[in-house]
This record gives structure tokens, sequence and C-alpha cells, in this order.
């Protein structure tokens, strides 16, 4: 799978990968393909994804039809551009919903990122939207990737850093995450605030 991870300190919001794609037990290592990079500029936001690649393409096609892209200023603004998303999802590139018989909704598939001037945010497979003060993980790797940041987190001054020691963990000890490691990093909005 991956791992992705979001950090906010100091001013600034940092997002970060992994670079290697799998397909059960093969993987792509950044090496072979031309984009292997899970962190994407949205507008002024950076997305970032795991499960499935075709998520990619997804999001690349409906983002380049938007003529105005979403600011994602905060978790409801972030819900209504999924919510709405949705259908298109299903209907113009076949999204299977149907994850769990028990599930309230159905499904987008997919897990996200969100790092912004605004803060960092996750939307997750049923768009459950959380904002986080400090960092959080997703993918395959987040148990390793937590648990560094958490001891990384007060004893470092950077997000970017902490971001890095978060994914570096990840690459270390889960099998689905390999380097070279991506980030990129945004100053909060003056009016945002810091933990």
């Amino acid at each position: 799978m991956s791992t992705l991870v979001v950090v906010k300190k100091n001013g600034m919001v940092c997002i970060a990968a992994d670079t290697v794609t799998s397909f059960g037990q093969e993987r792509q290592r950044a090496a072979y393909i031309t984009a292997p990079d899970k962190i994407y500029s949205v507008g002024d936001s950076y997305m970032g994804f795991v499960g499935s690649a075709a998520h990619e393409m997804v999001l690349e096609s409906v983002f380049s039809q938007q003529t105005d892209l979403p600011e994602f200023q905060n978790r409801l603004e972030i819900f209504e551009f999924f919510r709405k998303l949705h259908p298109r999802l299903k209907e113009e590139y076949f999204l299977n919903p149907k994850d769990e018989d028990d599930d309230p909704y159905e499904s987008t598939q997919m897990n996200l990122f969100i790092a912004n001037r605004y803060g960092i945010f996750s939307i997750f497979e049923l768009r459950e939207v959380y904002e986080y003060t400090r960092y959080w993980s997703i993918g395959s790797g987040s148990r390793y990737a937590l648990g560094a940041m958490y001891a990384a987190y007060d004893r470092t001054d950077s997000a970017e850093e902490i971001a890095q020691v978060g994914v570096e963990a990840g690459a270390e000890f889960d099998e689905s995450t390999e380097c070279p490691i991506t980030s990129y990093c945004v100053s909060l909005a003056e009016d945002v605030s810091v933990c």
C-alpha cells in the first residue's frame, strides 16, 4: 500500500509519502515509472492518496476538468466537494461503490490527505472528513509512522522533518513502503491557529 503523512507545526504544514507502487506481490519502484509521486497539486492544496493506483488517473481527470478548483478551507467544504463528486465517480468513472454489506453509505474507495494553508485534513471511504491539529498517517505503514512522529513531534521544530521521520519509519518496517520520499510544505494562513 504506502505510507502517507501530514504534519502541522510552527505555522507550517507538510505532506509526505513514499514512492513505491504495489500490485499484490509485485512492486514498481520510483526508478521504473515516470510519475511515482502519490501527492498532487490541486490549486493551492496538496492532495495525497493511498489505495488503488487507479485513483491517480481518476483524480487527475476530475481536477483537469474543474474550471474553478476548490480551496478546501474546512471540513464541510471538503465533505461537500466529495459528496458531489461521488455520483460522477460512479457514472463517469465506473466506480464500484460496494464495500461491506453493513456500511451505512456507498464507498468512494479512496483514502486521502489534503494539506494547504488552512490545515491538514483526511477524507476516508465513506466521505468522513477529519482535521488534525498535529499529525496523522494513513496506509500500510501508518502505525510505524505514527509512532515515529509521536516521538519526534516535541523534539523537532520542523513539520517537514517530522513528516520525513514518519515516512522513513514506514519504509523501514512496512514491506509496502519504500524510499525515495516526496514532501511538500505550505505556510499556514495567519488566521489559522497552530498548536
